[in-house]
């Protein structure tokens, strides 16, 4: 008797919990892919955005070469960031699916609102603090020197950036003997340069897939969900849906805010963007691409003069090194403590 009550109170207890989990598990996988398609779509302009604009691809190649690199980059490079993400930044034994759920929610609503206000802020910056808003509100500790370690990139990545960026775009120039004074620009040398951006804008595609796609995957690795391959599989999956679903409006749109650049300045611009974040993906850190460009992209309007600089869209740097930490641990902190009211976090 006491065996047949056991079995008839825990066996639909056990079916209830796993339906549960396998229903949480199904909305994470969602929004996680839903959040990688929204990443790959607003990349499209820092990666492809400049070979597209000077006319060396046209439209649908760009994005086809852009959507393959970024999968192949998220795939099999994105393991030491995905690493980072979902064991370096909290106390990942202690994450389950609902609290998981609150960072990518989190995340995922104030990149949406930021980006369709045109706030300038860094969405790696947004889903670090978002994890940290959720571990506090959720009790769970929090490992603050690789957050400090996080500070100190983000900060260093611009104006290396702008260094590297002047001293590019004049190798650049001395390279392919682009005089940018001179209206003698000869068709070898410009056609030089169009590769040289191509190949670059390419190698920035596969930067993304490896810098970003964590942003959106991260939160498999801190459940144990799915495997550092599978999480960046799954990961540029959603980002290569993006790029050719919603990229193409985007790219568009493509113009050049920080300064007014030529051939020779855009391809140097890229290539520091490109060396730049997949030095900090090397060491299983991750930086923003855009405040990585927005550097290399005025170190070039240095190397061509002062007067070429939009000094405004620096300033946004510095106001999304506040808005991210601040935002992102006030909703997901926020989120938590609701979410704990009916789920165990």
């Amino acid at each position: 008797m006491a065996d047949r009550w056991c079995w008839r109170t825990i066996v639909p207890g056990l079916l209830n919990g796993v339906i549960r989990v396998s229903g949480e598990s199904i909305v994470l996988v969602a929004i996680v892919l839903a959040f990688a398609w929204s990443i790959g779509a607003h990349y499209t302009g820092a990666c492809m955005g400049m070979p597209y604009g000077s006319g060396s691809i046209k439209l649908w190649p760009a994005l086809g070469l852009m959507s393959v690199l970024a999968l192949l980059g998220a795939a099999v490079a994105s393991h030491g960031v995905e690493t980072t993400v979902g064991v370096h930044i909290i106390e990942a034994k202690r994450v389950t699916v609902a609290a998981a759920l609150v960072v990518v929610v989190a995340a995922f609503l104030l990149t949406t609102i930021y980006t369709a206000r045109k706030i300038p802020t860094s969405t790696i910056q947004i889903l670090v603090f978002s994890v940290v808003g959720m571990a506090l509100g959720a009790h769970i500790r929090v490992h603050w020197g690789t957050i400090l370690k996080l500070a100190v990139i983000w900060v260093m990545a611009p104006p290396v950036a702008l260094g590297l960026g002047y001293l590019f775009t004049h190798g650049m120039d001395w390279a392919v003997g682009f005089k940018p004074e001179s209206q003698e620009r000869t068709a070898g040398v410009l056609k030089t340069l169009g590769m040289i951006l191509l190949a670059v804008g390419a190698a920035a595609s596969f930067t993304m897939g490896a810098n970003d796609v964590s942003n959106a995957t991260g939160v498999f690795i801190m459940t144990h969900m799915y495997s550092l391959w599978t999480a960046g599989l799954i990961g540029g999956v959603g980002l290569m849906l993006g790029v050719l679903t919603w990229g193409k409006p985007l790219l568009q749109k493509v113009a050049f805010d920080i300064v007014h650049v030529d051939l020779s300045m855009a391809s140097a611009a890229q290539l520091v963007q490109a060396v730049v974040v997949l030095s900090a993906v090397s060491l299983g850190f991750f930086t923003s691409m855009n405040q990585a460009l927005v550097g290399a992209m005025t170190g070039a309007g240095l190397a061509r003069g002062n007067a070429s600089i939009e000094w405004k869209a620096i300033l946004g740097i510095v106001k999304g090194w506040v808005i991210a930490p601040i935002s992102g641990i006030a909703i997901a902190f926020l989120l938590a403590k609701l979410s704990s009211l009916w789920f165990v976090l």
